[in-house]
């Protein structure tokens, strides 16, 4: 294992196992040096999913925990595509989708969820560009959606 499994580790983290698509697209695809993650939602491990949309149901912490999770998620795909999570260079970018009412504006403080966990995982290769955005809904009824983009050597 390296240094990001021990960072996980330290921080209490135990990455799930994969979960399949959802529909007819895979989880991630390499392109050269990059690695695109499909829009990945709040999985926990046993498959269940929290719903709701920030603005009338969760609060932005709560937001924020759903993010959190997200990117566990993200790594748990990162990890199976790589087989190691110490081969990504950098977190290049991520566009973070929030369920919200129409008056809803701290999609930003949401998505800090998941960009704080590349953060603490990876230190300065976990910073990276990002757009969050509202929706007025996400499939299932999830409050956060995230695609991730990653640099990686062989």
């Amino acid at each position: 294992m390296g240094k990001a499994d021990d960072k996980l580790r330290e921080m209490g983290i135990i990455l799930p196992k994969p979960l399949a698509p959802v529909a007819n697209y895979v989880s991630s695809v390499r392109s050269g040096s990059l690695l695109f993650l499909a829009g990945h939602g709040p999985a926990q491990p046993d498959g269940s999913r929290p719903k709701g949309k920030l603005g009338r149901d969760l609060s932005v912490e709560e937001g924020y925990q759903v993010a959190r999770l997200v990117g566990i998620n993200l790594l748990v795909t990162t990890k199976e595509a790589l087989g190691d999570l110490d081969r990504v260079v950098r977190v290049v970018k991520l566009l973070c989708m929030v369920n919200c009412t129409p008056d809803f504006e701290e999609q930003p403080a949401v998505a800090n969820g998941c960009s704080d966990l590349l953060v603490e995982v990876f230190g300065e290769r976990g910073l990276h560009g990002r757009s969050a955005v509202g929706m007025s809904s996400l499939p299932f009824g999830i409050p956060v959606e995230i695609e991730m983009i990653v640099e990686v050597i062989d």
